[in-house]
C-alpha cells in the first residue's frame, strides 16, 4: 500500500444510457425501454472490492434504486455506504431549487427505506454544483445530509469551480449554515490543476500519471476521493452515435480500466468516504429524522 493514509472509494451508480456526454443523444423518455447493465457491472466492482478487502460509498441515482432494490440492498449488506447521486442525473444548475428539493428528498427517503440507514452524503450528477447552483448546498443542509462531494476544483465545459478549496472541511452555504465539503481531487503541475479523481480521467490519462498525482496529494497530508461508474468497466456496451469529443470521454479505454482499477487498489488503502471524514477530523454526525 502507498503510505499509510486512507482515501475515500466511491461509485457513482448510474447506468450507461444516462450519463452527460451521451444525453444529445438519448431522450429521458426512452430509458425504460433500454438494455440495463448498471446490476452486472456493479457486481463486477462488488466483487473486486470483496476480493480486495476494501469498503466503499457508492452514491446510487433514485432511478436505479427504484428499478434495482435489491441491488441497493446489496451494496449496503456487503458493508458500503450507501449515498445519493439525486434521482434523475439532470444538471443542478438547470433545474429550479424546487425541483431539486423534489427530486432529492425522493431519491433520499428511497435509499433510505432500502438501506435501512441514514443517507448522509450527497454527489450530484456531473458535479453539477457550480457557483451558479451554490443555492443546492442550502437545500442538502435542510434536508439532512451531513457532506457533499460535488465540487471539483478545476475549469471544465460542463463543471468546476476553480479555486475552490481542495481540501475536505467546512462548506458555507449562500445562507451561512455548513455541512462537510469533500472536492475531487485534482494534482498540481505547474500552474495548473490536472483532475486526478477518476471516472473519464483514471481512463484517459496514463495510470502513471493517475498515481503521480494521488501520491501528490497524499504526500500534502490529505486523503483523495476516487470515483468510478459501472459501467466504466464494461467495455462490451451499446455504441451511441454522439460527436467526436463525446466519444473520446465516454468509450476511450474501457476495455482496461479494470485492470487499472485492480492496481489502483493494490497500491492505495481506501474506506467508505463517512470513515476517511472521521479520520481527517470531520466528523459526520448522525442525521436527524
Amino acid at each position: 500500500m502507498d503510505g499509510t493514509l486512507v482515501n475515500a472509494f466511491s461509485v457513482d451508480v448510474e447506468d450507461y444510457f444516462q450519463v452527460a456526454a451521451l444525453a444529445p443523444a438519448i431522450p429521458r423518455e426512452s430509458w425504460p425501454d433500454r438494455e440495463s447493465r448498471v446490476e452486472r457491472n456493479t457486481d463486477r466492482i462488488l466483487a473486486l472490492l470483496e476480493e480486495r478487502g476494501v469498503r466503499g460509498t457508492f452514491f446510487v441515482l433514485g432511478w436505479i434504486a427504484e428499478r434495482h432494490p435489491t441491488l441497493v440492498r446489496r451494496i449496503a449488506a456487503l458493508g458500503h455506504e450507501i449515498a445519493s447521486h439525486g434521482y434523475s442525473h439532470q444538471l443542478i444548475y438547470t433545474q429550479s431549487p424546487a425541483e431539486f428539493r423534489a427530486e432529492t428528498v425522493r431519491s433520499k427517503h428511497l435509499l433510505e427505506d432500502l438501506s435501512g440507514a441514514a443517507v448522509e452524503g450527497y454527489r450530484a450528477a456531473s458535479f453539477s454544483i457550480t457557483r451558479r447552483s451554490l443555492w443546492a448546498l442550502d437545500v442538502l443542509v435542510e434536508l439532512g445530509f451531513r457532506y457533499d462531494s460535488s465540487i471539483f476544483p478545476i475549469r471544465h465545459d460542463r463543471y468546476g469551480i476553480p479555486g475552490a478549496s481542495e481540501e475536505p472541511g467546512p462548506l458555507s452555504a449562500p445562507s451561512g449554515a455548513t455541512l462537510i465539503e469533500f472536492p475531487m481531487g485534482a494534482a498540481h503541475w505547474g500552474g495548473l490543476r490536472v483532475p486526478v479523481s477518476g471516472g473519464g480521467y483514471f481512463r484517459l490519462l496514463p495510470f502513471p500519471v493517475t498515481r503521480w498525482g494521488l501520491r501528490q496529494i497524499n504526500a500534502q497530508g490529505r486523503p483523495f476521493t476516487f470515483y468510478l461508474h459501472p459501467w466504466e468497466l464494461d467495455p462490451d456496451q451499446p455504441r451511441i452515435r454522439v460527436p467526436w469529443l463525446s466519444r473520446v470521454r465516454h468509450y476511450t479505454n474501457l476495455h482496461c480500466c479494470e485492470d487499472r482499477l485492480r492496481r489502483l487498489l493494490g497500491e492505495f488503502s481506501f474506506a467508505p468516504m463517512r470513515e476517511v471524514l472521521a479520520d481527517y477530523g470531520l466528523r459526520v454526525e448522525p442525521a436527524i429524522g
